[in-house]
Order: C-alpha cells, then structure tokens, then sequence
C-alpha cells in the first residue's frame, strides 16, 4: 500500500501526509480486506507497547481481546457482503489489548477507504483510559453523595417533625395575636388615611393661599395702572376746552382707549380661565382653509407690533383644509404672538412658521427678546406666574397657562427653549382629525 500511495501523490504530499499522521494523538492504523495491518503509527504503537515492526504484516487480532479477537475476520467478511456498519463507518466504545495482556478503554471509529482498486480500512484509536478513570471517581463519589444524602434526609425528617410541633406551638400563639394585630394594623390605616388627606388639605390650601397673593398683586397693578390712565386722561380732556386743544385731547382719548383695551384684555384672560377651570370649554370643530385663517391672524396681529420689530411668516398647506375649534386655536397664535413682540425690543425680529408634517399641525414662535431665567422655567405654565424679568411688563401671567389647557383639549402639546438675554421659542404639535 505504501508503494501505492507514492505513486498517486507527490513526494512533497507524501512526506505531508506521513507527517500529519506520525505526529498525530490518536492512534491510526490501515488495514487491507483480510486484516492485516499495513500500517500504524506511533501514538498507536506506543498505545498498545508495539514496536511498528512487530505489528505490521500481522492480523489485527492481536490488538484485540477475546472474543474479538476471533471474530473479527467475520466481522470484515460480513461488511464485504451486506454493507451493513457493526463498526465500520459507526464507531463505538471498545477495548484493546497492550503486548503486555493488559486491557485498556478505547474509542475505535473505522472507515473504508478506496485506493484506485484496492480497498483498506482505517482505524482512528482514542485512548479512553483517563476518562473511565474519571467516570470511575465521579461514580464513587456519586454514590458517598447518595449515602451522605440519605443520612441528611433522615436527619431533616428527624428535626422537621421537631420543628412541626414547635410550629404548632407558635400558631396556637399567633392565633391570639392576629386579632391584636388586626385592630392595630386597621387603626394604622385610618391614620395614614387621615394623615395623608391631611396634607393634602394642606397643599391645596397653602397653593390656594399662593394663587389668592398672585391674582390680588396681579389684579392691583393691572388694574390700578389702565384706571388710573383713563382718570388722569379724562381729567386733562376736560381742561382742554379750546379748539386748538384738540389734537391733546385726541391724545388722551387714545391713551383712554388704550387703557379700555388692556382692562378688557385682563378680563377675557379671567373669564377664559374660569370657563377652563369650571369644565365649561368643550372643542366645537369645524372644518375651514388654514392658509386664510392663519393670514388672517398673522395680520391682524401686526398692528400690536413695536415700532420696528418685523414678523416673519412662513408656511405650507396652501389649499389644506383642517377640522379645528376656532376659538381654541386662535388664542393659540394671539398670546404667543403677544408675549413675543411683549418681550421683544423694537427693531427685532419674530417668527412664526407653520407647518403640516404627517397628521400633525407644527406651530413655531420665535422671538429675539429677553429670554427665560432658568430658574423661572419650570413655573411658566402655572397661573398667574410671572418670571422676575418681566415684573416692570403688564401681564397676568395667564396665557401660557390658558394656551397650554386650549392645546391640550385639542389632543396636542406644548414645550419651548429659552436663553435669557438671546430669547424663546415655543413648539406646537396638534394631531389633525378628519371631518367625519
């Protein structure tokens, strides 16, 4: 066979191939049709204490124990016939036998391999002596952990039965304390119960107490200043009686106007927040053209400009119809609007860009103005809530609050980013629904 194999390989291959096998773990050894060893190489010699030479040339049976030893031949012949895998072409556990007698575990997997014509068989041999050896300890100790297990077992039935009649005992004992327990746990209840709505009592009147400050300090100064404007202004009309007197008293007439107005803006905050706080606002929607309705707006509110200050309008929905409340989303736009060119020098610019993305309506007011101190940001949408920054600056401290409650019952929301001295921007987003 070796003659066989040089003449089909090259001599490089060859010498490979021969490394490969002389240096590898497990013993490997060929055999032809009749048994008889071809080869093996010397982790299988040194396995079974062979020298190559005593074994090559003689019948496998000699690596082998009885009876395998004599049926072996029977087993090659019976393969031949029906092809039928005992260990050929499977594999399994066996066991081999040294040159000295001993025996040894080994796991022996055989294949058939065709040289031109010819037909060997070769043996992969796996020394199986160190994991018996191992099985073999962890069967013993398998059993001692049986043994120590059933002592223990006997030991917990022992100390459970113990155990029972303390149990026993003890719920003799908690059955006279679970009524104790009982009225204790109850009566402990009732006063968290109280305790709790106590506070709660409590919070609601100290931030009744804070709203009560807020509206009179408001109430006084947004008040006191348009009617003490409108007084001063009549006063002064009355003392120009003269024809050419006549563009100072359309002066204060105007001052007076002015006056009216900003009362009534006051009083339409106050009655917009009373119908939002008593649950009397419901959404009445109806279906229009967003363009004209937001121009609209846009205009109108260009007349409460500061000298200066320029708005810049921008957006898309040309021909979009919506389904909205009018009169919720039309405050929307106005007390933004208004806080903006509020708190925004003249000269600067402001901002509002609309947008229709997806199903939502975007709504962004920029200003350039004063900003928000950080540390009033997190108030600003409370109730008449002012930041300290703005305290020389008429207002109620109403809309944001009245803005957010109208968002929010048109399914939507509110959030803005601010930097004091660099200025605000507020973000809308309300979902649109369809007309049906």
């Amino acid at each position: 066979m070796k003659n066989k194999i040089k003449t089909n390989l090259t001599s490089d291959a060859a010498l490979r191939l021969k490394a490969v096998i002389d240096t590898a773990i497990d013993g490997i050894v060929t055999i032809d049709e009749k048994g008889i060893v071809e080869t093996i190489n010397p982790a299988a010699a040194k396995l079974f204490g062979f020298a190559e030479k005593e074994v090559v040339g003689k019948s496998v049976n000699m690596l082998m124990p009885a009876p395998h030893s004599h049926k072996h031949d029977g087993y090659i012949k019976r393969y031949i016939e029906t092809k039928k895998p005992h260990i050929i072409g499977i594999g399994r556990e066996v066991e081999g036998k040294r040159k000295d007698g001993t025996l040894f575990p080994l796991r022996l997997a055989v294949s058939e391999v065709f040289l031109g014509e010819k037909r060997i068989f070769t043996g992969i041999i796996h020394d199986l002596t160190d994991v018996k050896k191992a099985e073999e300890k962890i069967l013993k100790l398998n059993l001692a952990l049986e043994a120590q297990n059933e002592e223990l077992e006997l030991k917990v039935s022992e100390r459970t039965d113990k155990l029972v009649e303390v149990v026993n005992q003890l719920l003799k004992t908690n059955k006279q304390l679970e009524k104790e327990v009982d009225e204790r746990k109850t009566a402990e209840h009732a006063l968290r119960k109280s305790e709790k709505e106590l506070k709660e009592l409590l919070e609601k009147e100290k931030e009744l107490n804070e709203l009560k400050s807020r509206f009179v300090s408001m109430a006084s100064h947004e008040f006191r200043t348009p009617l003490s404007t409108i007084l001063s202004s009549i006063e002064l009309v009355e003392a120009y009686q003269k024809t050419e007197q006549q563009p100072k008293r359309q002066k204060h007439v105007a001052r007076i106007k002015n006056a009216v107005n900003n009362l009534t803006s006051v009083l339409n905050d106050f009655l917009s927040l009373s119908r939002l706080e008593e649950g009397f606002v419901k959404p009445q929607q109806e279906a229009f053209l967003f363009k004209p309705f937001c121009e609209d707006v846009v205009d109108e509110f260009r007349e409460q400009l500061k000298p200066g200050q320029v708005l810049e309008y921008e957006g898309n929905g040309d021909g979009r119809k919506v389904f909205f409340d009018k009169n919720f989303l039309r405050p929307v736009f106005f007390n933004l609007l208004s806080n903006a060119t509020k708190y925004t020098p003249p000269g600067k610019r402001i901002h509002c860009r609309v947008r229709f993305e997806e199903d939502l309506l975007k709504i962004t007011i920029k200003d350039e103005g004063i900003g928000i101190p950080k540390a009033d940001q997190k108030h600003l949408f409370t109730r008449f809530f002012r930041a300290h920054n703005v305290e020389n600056i008429k207002g109620t401290g109403l809309g944001l609050h009245i803005v957010r409650r109208y968002v929010e019952l048109m399914g939507g929301h509110i959030r803005f980013e601010s930097e004091e001295g660099k200025g605000t921007s507020f973000f809308v987003e309300i979902p649109l629904k369809n007309e049906n």
